[in-house]
């Protein structure tokens, strides 16, 4: 009877790791796929080249109706982009706390996992519902209206700017803390139905503030530049894993800095 406890307990942590162990293998699955999938996307998308604009820039399709295209269906082609590009670009930053999750001795912890990621992408996909009128709205206003477009490259490279000071802001350290001290503790307290999607969707909010400067960047270097999006995939994995991810969104806001002013110095020559 002595010796059966130590066997019991290396039973338990053995079923443990494998699920966290199938979690992360579920995760890297998924990873795979969105990202074959914004691939595909953005080299569908790019195929069919981008609009000359006066300024001297190239306005990205994803804001644009293509032939034959309504409105509803240019906006539900972004949103399904976006939802790619973002499961591709976040899971990494929520793989190793979902698989943590899943590693719980509670029952049903899995359906609680799968409430949470579905909680935290929700809020992703809100935010691009939120930003494709917006988006749209804005390149309408510069294909009808010349000084604004020309005005672009310079409001591109502000805003470039603005990001990297917002990499190195209070608010920023403050969202980050908060992301990288998110733990799956105990999920008993998510038993009730909803719970876990609040939680999912809490989660996803600070997420979104964390990531608000490189998201900021990803949209105006162009939603479709899998070079954009590989950087701040890789910011965000570093923030999120480092040791000191405080340190990396430092060294991400000083790219950032450096890369405003080699766009608003661009903008310039053009003048």
């Amino acid at each position: 009877m002595m010796r059966a406890q130590p066997i019991t307990e290396a039973c338990v942590r053995m079923r443990k790791r494998v699920r966290a162990g199938a979690w992360i293998g579920v995760a890297a699955l998924l990873f795979c796929v969105a990202t074959t999938l914004t691939i595909a996307i953005c080299t569908s998308m790019s195929s069919k080249g981008g609009m000359p604009m006066p300024g001297g820039w190239t306005m990205s399709m994803a804001w644009a109706r293509l032939c034959g295209q309504t409105w509803p269906g240019a906006a539900a082609s972004f949103i399904a982009m976006w939802s790619a590009m973002m499961v591709a670009m976040m899971l990494p930053a929520l793989s190793r706390y979902l698989a943590a999750a899943s590693g719980q001795a509670q029952a049903r912890a899995g359906w609680f996992v799968l409430q949470v990621a579905l909680g935290y992408f929700a809020v992703w996909v809100a935010l691009g519902v939120a930003l494709y009128p917006v988006g749209a709205c804005l390149a309408a206003l510069a294909l009808c209206v010349s000084a604004f477009s020309r005005a672009v490259p310079v409001m591109a490279g502000v805003i470039v700017l603005l990001a990297g000071a917002f990499q190195l802001s209070s608010v920023k350290a403050r969202f980050l803390a908060c992301c990288r001290a998110a733990a799956p503790q105990s999920f008993a307290r998510y038993a009730p139905m909803g719970l876990a999607l609040r939680h999912g969707a809490r989660l996803g909010w600070h997420c979104v503030g964390c990531c608000a400067g490189l998201t900021a960047m990803v949209l105006v270097i162009g939603v479709m530049d899998l070079r954009a999006m590989a950087f701040a995939a890789a910011a965000i994995s570093g923030e999120r894993y480092a040791r000191n991810g405080a340190r990396v969104a430092r060294v991400v806001g000083g790219c950032l800095l450096a890369a405003g002013g080699v766009l608003l110095a661009k903008a310039g020559g053009l003048a």
